[in-house]
């Protein structure tokens, strides 16, 4: 634990890429393959489950530190987070351990999760005893479901690839699936992660994908990529990036998360693909037409644990193909764009199921005349097009280096909202008001009212945020915990993909993907724009 809080200490600590990178490869290089293999997991985006309920925890945090109750919830509400309130408010330690990350995800985080309450806090009690400050924050964030750390899936790769002495595309392709909550990690798993290069790598193990091949957004003319003709197009669907994978006589289907969702999608695992194929594609809810249902009808089906036929049968789901990455247990990334898509073509016509559709390409004469059929892609239910190299290969994660594919999406929806709540980030950031909830107006006369409809994090330069969280702080109304209410001061241009209606939300609207894109110090409060603004969004947006 100790190695791994020192690790995590040092990722939150520092910005510069070279100095994290440095830190990875020195614990991957000394820690025991049995804490590394948790390392990876944790580290390229795996999430704990929480086993430790947050009143039971501050109950024991408050009981073990003496502390009245008013003087902790004083503490949190100065630091606005949980595991930090109590690494401080604890007393120092009465001896210290060198117990591994992996016993303790393994023989003592894992037993708390369902065990009775007298035991969590014996327990409790006996682990903080033997933790410093470090470890108790870490051992906070862990069994409380909150574990984030500031490094990016790729670094990892290029950090394993670096003691490994092998390709980070191998390692990328090799931690596909390691994020599977249900696998534990392993010191074999991990072994075999940097472990030279063999002659059939090609052949994943089980039922893994590969990595995905991610798109850069287009922001310059199109005309600069030269003739048409040497891409291919294609419209750029809201759904969820999945890769269908058929091996051991078996489906699987991953995200682009790499969750494994394939029980989700039962329609999908029925899907009879030829043993060793892989499909890349999107997965969306089609009820008929010529354009796929919103991505709101879409959330319905994930975030539904049981599945009914009713369900199944007003929202089915279909895997749109756009890609063929392995057929015959062949890997086909390393062939030109076109010719997988040929493969692919006669592969969705030999399935010949309603359940797989195949990506429509979208031709035109000129550039020109296709930028005037983009601008029909909202009315097509759609967030733009995808222009693909004619002569790229599948490339890993977002490169250049094998061919390009570029997303040349509409401009979002844009409107003028008002900051009403805030709340602090995490890591370096954990002491500034960085998440935000804003509003539009709704009524008229004296019944005129601010409306919650989105939040947002991400948009700001950190100079920006300091100037915000200054402003926060001299205008708070009230406080809930770690969520300031504050005076209504303050006009952001908030941009967003996509809007729906929404009855779980107060304005009876969601949007997906709400970003700041500026601060209007231009614009007072009082002509932010309405509710009757979004719901025009909303109306204009039906396809």
């Amino acid at each position: 634990m100790r190695e791994f809080a020192q690790l995590y200490a040092e990722l939150d600590e520092t910005t510069a890429t070279n100095r994290k990178l440095e830190a990875l490869q020195n614990y991957f290089e000394h820690t025991a393959p049995e804490n590394a293999a948790w390392a990876v997991y944790f580290l390229a985006g795996g999430k704990p489950r929480q086993a430790v309920p947050t009143k039971l925890l501050r109950e024991a945090a408050i009981e073990y530190a003496g502390l009245d109750e008013w003087l902790y919830e004083e503490s949190h509400a100065a630091v606005g987070d949980t595991a930090e309130t109590i690494a401080h408010i604890l007393p120092a330690p009465k001896r210290h351990s060198d117990i591994g990350l992996a016993v303790w995800m393994e023989e003592r985080i894992g037993p708390l999760r369902g065990a009775d309450p007298v035991t969590i806090r014996e327990k409790l009690f006996e682990y903080w005893d033997e933790l410093t400050w470090r470890e108790r924050f870490l051992f906070v964030k862990l069994i409380g479901g909150g574990f984030r750390v500031g490094v990016s899936k790729l670094l990892v790769t290029r950090a394993l690839a670096a003691i490994a002495a092998v390709d980070a595309k191998l390692i990328a392709q090799r931690l596909m699936g390691w994020t599977d909550g249900r696998v534990r990690p392993t010191a074999a798993g991990f072994l075999q992660l940097i472990a030279a290069q063999s002659e059939d790598e090609h052949k994943l193990r089980g039922g893994q994908p590969y990595p995905f091949f991610l798109a850069h957004q287009l922001n310059g003319d199109p005309a600069d990529l030269g003739d048409l003709h040497d891409w291919q197009i294609e419209w750029k669907y809201d759904g969820i990036r999945a890769q269908l994978v058929r091996r051991g006589a078996q489906n699987y289907l991953w995200s682009r998360g790499e969750d494994l969702i394939t029980e989700r999608f039962p329609e999908l695992a029925a899907l009879g693909l030829p043993e060793g194929t892989v499909v890349d594609g999107e997965v969306l809810i089609w009820t008929g037409g010529d354009s796929p249902a919103p991505f709101a009808d879409l959330q319905k089906r994930i975030g539904r644990k049981t599945l009914s036929a009713k369900l199944l049968a007003e929202l089915p789901a279909v895997l749109l193909a756009y890609d063929l990455l392995e057929l015959d247990g062949v890997d086909l990334r390393a062939l030109p764009q076109h010719e997988r898509r040929a493969l692919l073509e006669t592969l969705v016509t030999g399935v010949a199921k309603p359940q797989l559709r195949i990506s429509p390409l979208v031709t035109a004469d000129t550039w020109e005349d296709l930028g005037k059929l983009r601008e029909e892609s909202r009315a097509r239910g759609v967030e733009g097009m995808m222009l693909k190299a004619r002569n790229a290969q599948y490339g890993v994660g977002r490169t250049k280096d094998v061919g390009t594919w570029w997303k040349w999406k509409i401009d979002p929806y844009a409107v003028d909202a008002v900051l009403i709540y805030a709340q602090p980030g995490s890591g370096r950031r954990a002491s500034l008001y960085t998440d935000y909830t804003f509003a539009v107006w709704d009524g008229a006369g004296e019944q005129r009212r601010l409306v919650p409809f989105a939040k947002a994090y991400s948009g700001l330069t950190d100079a920006e945020i300091r100037q915000v969280d200054a402003v926060i702080r001299k205008t708070t109304v009230e406080k809930f915990g770690p969520v300031r209410s504050v005076k209504p001061s303050m006009v952001f241009e908030l941009g967003f993909e996509g809007i729906a209606l929404s009855p779980r939300h107060k304005a009876g609207i969601a949007v997906r993907f709400p970003r700041i894109l500026r601060r209007r110090d231009d614009k007072p409060v009082e002509e932010a724009d309405t509710l009757d603004t979004l719901k025009g969004l909303l109306e204009a947006a039906q396809p």
